[in-house]
This record gives structure tokens, sequence and C-alpha cells, in this order.
């Protein structure tokens, strides 16, 4: 099985191709994975893999830690576009998220002004006061929306909550008024004997429609790079993902393709 991704609470910097020079924040643990989702393509594996046993950083552990690499990026002449949350699962499910978004915001004014705070997220908790109110301070408040058929999401995002349903996140993401970029992976393929394809002219006449009731900044489609847990799965060529992209296009709707 896949395992985690990041062994540590802040990793990189890397190269991304959608953000930069990133340096990462990962709120959760350095051994296991915890997610609110349990995505076919998810390069951090499985949830199957466990928790770990290392829990989840503190507060003080993230701006110590964060503040340590900066100085040493700074002193050494490094660039940095983006300090992102991402990692080993879903950061909003920190019970410190807020807070140690604003110790982050405070760090990248002192040492890399310029730079964006970017947070990847699945919006599942977009619905507390605290996690709204953080995502929204952001420079990059970056949600999930990989597809607007309820069968299809629940079998490539496969939500722990069975209550999760396209209709509340998109109205979740609505709630953001237009302060969100919505992320979207492409993806075709199988698992386990099931067809997986979110890229059919009625899932993308869902999506667009969807695009069009959230209303965000713009959309991103990207399709996978990197090996995945469920070995079936297949990238979209990038000649497809700009026609799909043509296509929200024109529905008046600006997109990027990653």
């Amino acid at each position: 099985m896949q395992t985690v991704l990041f062994n540590s609470t802040i990793f990189g910097p890397v190269k991304s191709r959608r953000l930069g020079v990133s340096l990462g924040v990962n709120l959760m643990p350095s051994d296991g994975k915890l997610c609110s989702f349990d995505c076919l393509y998810c390069e951090a594996g499985f949830n199957a893999q466990g928790a770990g046993t290392s829990g989840l950083p503190s507060r003080e552990a993230v701006k110590r830690q964060l503040r340590a690499k900066l100085e040493q990026m700074v002193a050494a002449g490094e660039p940095l576009d983006s300090i992102t949350f991402s990692g080993n699962g879903e950061p909003t499910l920190h019970p410190q998220f807020k807070d140690i978004v604003h110790d982050v915001q405070l760090l990248r004014t002192r040492y890399y002004p310029q730079a964006a705070v970017t947070v990847l997220s699945n919006a599942t908790m977009a619905t507390r006061p605290a996690v709204m109110s953080a995502l929204k301070s952001v420079d990059n408040n970056v949600l999930k929306l990989d597809s607007a058929v309820a069968s299809t999401m629940r079998a490539i995002n496969r939500p722990l909550n069975a209550n999760v349903l396209p209709e509340g996140l998109i109205a979740d993401l609505k709630s953001f008024g237009g302060r969100c970029i919505v992320q979207t992976m492409l993806v075709r393929g199988e698992h386990e004997g099931r067809v997986i394809d979110n890229t059919t002219a009625v899932e993308v006449e869902a999506l667009i429609a969807a695009y069009l009731d959230i209303a965000p900044r713009y959309v991103q489609l990207y399709s996978i790079d990197r090996p995945s847990p469920a070995t079936g799965l297949h990238a979209v060529p990038h000649d497809e993902l700009e026609r799909i992209a043509a296509r929200i296009a024109d529905a008046g709707i600006d997109v990027k393709v990653n």
C-alpha cells in the first residue's frame, strides 16, 4: 500500500506546477494519514494505512519549525512563491487550524511578504465558522470539486461521511462569495470493477453548472501525473484537458489547465 508522502511538519520547498516555489505545511501526522475523503488518486495513499502514532503537530511546533525554515531560506537567498497547507490529509481537520493560519500569515509577512499563503482543502469542514473565516483570509483558498454528479463524486472522492453530497459541497463553495479557487481533478479508469470517468459530456455540463453557481476566482483543471494508490486510474491527456477547458471558458468561466 502507498504510504504517506510527508514525514515532517514543514517540507520542501518544492517546485509546484500550480504554485511555483512552494513550502509545505503538513498539519496531519508525520507517520499516518487523516482525511475526510479517501480519494482514489491521493498521492498520500489510502486512509486504510492508518493515522500513525505521532499525532497532530501543535500550534507552537508549527510556528517554531516554520520560522526556522524561513530564516534558513532567507539566509540562503532562496525564492518562495507560496506557503502551502497540504500534506497527509485534510488540513482543516486540525483543531487549531485558524490560529495556525494566522501564525503563518504573520511569519510570511515578516520573511517573504511577496509570497502567498495557500490552503488546499476538500471543503468538508467549511461549515465550521472558524474554518470558513480562516479560508477566507488566505491568498489562495483552493477547494476541491471533482464531480457534480453524486455517484461519480462518491466513487472518486469516497467521503467518510455518507451525508456528503455534491449539492452540499457546491452550496458551501458558493458561500465563499467568489473568494475561492475551485480545483478539479479529471481522471479515467477502473477501480474494483467500476468504470471511473468524470470527463464525459454529462459530467462536464454538471461541473459547468456548479461553477456558474459557485462563481469562483477561477477553476483549475488538472489530471494525475504521479502514481496513485488506485492503480487502474489513467491521466487525461493535456490536449483533452485543454478541450474541456475551452468548453468551460465558453460558459464564461475563467479556467486554467495545469
